[in-house]
């Protein structure tokens, strides 16, 4: 099994498209079926099903695509490392965040980080807090940023930039004329929420009880997978949703939305990074530009 290989298999995994995966890779539609196959005729096994003229993931493929990422990330780590050692700025920084922040804070920082280093190159990929220590245990990324409270020994945690939760209501909501209502009338909506593992969602569950609630109080309508989704589902007349204010300000300032009078403590995002894993020179500047942000 070679790494190319595991390249193979990972972007056809992502793409559920051989065709598409071997344009990514810049090969040939053949290249990637026959390394595709190489692997699992040496295994024995079927890591896609095929099905008419579409693939998907079997469960064994699922199984190994974890792994597969986990190698590659790995690789990726030594590369970094040998490029050090050797005095060339250069490689890949993995880099995987929660949503609130690869969407709204992150992207300004890593375009400032690639004028300084050029010869990085960053990936990043998004998800939930959840998500972002999994990689980090997996060492599929080397870095991540969330906004979500961490409870995990292996990894070191650096407070950054401070971050401002809200309630937000559609316009024909009781709470969107902006009066303070008090803790207790919290129940009296329905929510919109992210899903479990969501920075935003565990931060507003973790309040609840220092303000004299259960989660069990606050009735759930909708979990959805984005803060976008969210905010469109507030729009629509779903409820009330707690979102960072950095999320809601554009539909806030269109009027789209408004804000109920409610305070709530302010949270801070976090650098994350293994404990025990060699820090590269990458990852340490994108560090010490994250703090000063």
């Amino acid at each position: 099994m070679t790494l190319d290989q595991l390249r193979i298999f990972l972007a056809v995994a992502e793409r559920e498209h051989v065709t598409r995966a071997a344009h990514a890779l810049n090969l040939t539609q053949s290249a990637v079926s026959a390394a595709i196959r190489a692997l699992e005729a040496r295994h024995g096994i079927a890591l896609f099903h095929r099905i008419g003229r579409r693939i998907e993931l079997s469960e064994a493929g699922h199984i190994f695509r974890a792994e597969a990422e986990a190698v590659l990330g790995r690789a990726q780590a030594a590369e970094l490392v040998l490029a050090e050692l050797g005095g060339v700025q250069r490689g890949i920084l993995a880099v995987q965040a929660s949503q609130t922040v690869a969407s709204y804070w992150l992207p300004p920082l890593l375009v400032r980080f690639r004028a300084r280093h050029p010869g990085v190159q960053l990936r990043m990929t998004a998800g939930n807090t959840t998500s972002v220590v999994q990689a980090l245990l997996d060492g599929t990324a080397e870095l991540g940023f969330v906004e979500g409270e961490v409870e995990e020994p292996a990894l070191v945690q650096t407070p950054l930039a401070s971050d401002q939760l809200i309630i937000v209501v559609g316009l024909d909501h009781p709470w969107a004329t902006g009066e303070p209502i008090s803790f207790s009338r919290l129940p009296e909506s329905v929510w919109i929420m992210r899903e479990p593992g969501s920075g935003t969602r565990a931060a507003f569950e973790q309040l609840l009880p220092r303000l004299g609630l259960s989660p069990e109080e606050v009735e759930t309508a909708l979990e959805l997978p984005s803060n976008e989704a969210v905010l469109a589902a507030v729009e629509g007349g779903g409820g009330a949703a707690v979102v960072s204010e950095r999320a809601a300000a554009p539909h806030l300032a269109a009027g789209l939305l408004a804000r109920a009078g409610v305070d709530l403590p302010p949270r801070s995002f976090k650098a994350l990074r293994h404990r025990e894993r060699y820090a590269t020179a990458a990852a340490r500047a994108l560090l010490e530009l994250a703090a000063g942000a």
